[in-house]
């Protein structure tokens, strides 16, 4: 069996054309172990063919989120109700968002983002939920997120403080801003709760077209600690069943 547990995202392969049982069908036959992401009526679909949901969203939005004091009741409320269903469900991760700057220097983002995770970290301890807050690229996707680096990400996992709360390492959004994927995953993995993928530029396949070669970043992640699922998060260019196989063996190592 592959060192690396992968996952599927469900809205970029059901977006090209999969229905979600054509999408979840072709997942267990390929050998994968989860679909994530998906809406919640699709979930007994996904556990009935004997896979998992790695992960899904804790709360909304993506530019408006913990870095925000104004928002903590409120992520607080969803985060608490979310890790109730996720423990209903067998679901071990959810994610959330740092939100935008919107002039908040990133020592502001990031105290206002601790003071809002630890409103919630002791009902993650206690119902064994990872939270992983998503590192995305500031430049081309998602312009002013706050949580952009690698470094103030684990910055913030330290600030914390909890087992329970660590980051969505996105290798598509980190190669876009910083690059040295293999020595910051490396360096960082103790703060790493997921991975996703996808091809740099374009954010689809994982084929020779794009920059990122994956085959020795998944062989650094399994030489790792890291017991968690990779995802893939991409829009296949073409046929999407022949993408999602393709990825799976150039990440099964």
């Amino acid at each position: 069996m592959s060192a690396i547990k992968q996952s599927v995202c469900f809205n970029p392969f059901t977006g090209s054309g999969l229905s979600p049982q054509e999408l979840v069908a072709a997942a267990a036959r390929i050998g994968y172990q989860s679909v994530e992401m998906a809406p919640e009526e699709h979930w007994p679909l996904i556990q009935d063919h004997g896979l998992a949901i790695a992960i899904v969203s804790g709360h909304a939005s993506l530019p408006d989120g913990l870095n925000k004091p104004e928002n903590h009741d409120r992520i607080q409320d969803e985060l608490l109700a979310s890790m109730d269903l996720a423990v209903e469900c067998g679901i071990p991760s959810l994610i959330c968002f740092s939100g935008n700057c919107e002039g908040r220097s990133s020592e502001e983002g990031l105290a206002n983002c601790v003071a809002g995770l630890r409103r919630v970290t002791d009902a993650a301890e206690e119902k064994g939920i990872t939270l992983c807050m998503e590192l995305l690229n500031s430049r081309v996707n998602h312009p002013d997120y706050q949580c952009d680096r690698t470094a103030w990400g684990a910055a913030l996992c330290r600030a914390v403080g909890s087992p329970r709360f660590k980051l969505l390492y996105d290798i598509y959004h980190m190669q876009i801003m910083e690059g040295d994927l293999i020595r910051n995953i490396a360096d960082h993995i103790d703060c790493i709760g997921h991975f996703h993928t996808a091809g740099n530029p374009g954010r689809q396949d994982l084929d020779d077209q794009q920059e990122i070669y994956y085959p020795p970043i998944m062989r650094a992640i399994a030489s790792t600690s890291y017991e968690g699922y990779v995802g893939h998060e991409y829009r296949p260019k073409g046929e999407p069943l022949d993408s999602l196989a393709h990825a799976f063996e150039v990440c099964n190592v």
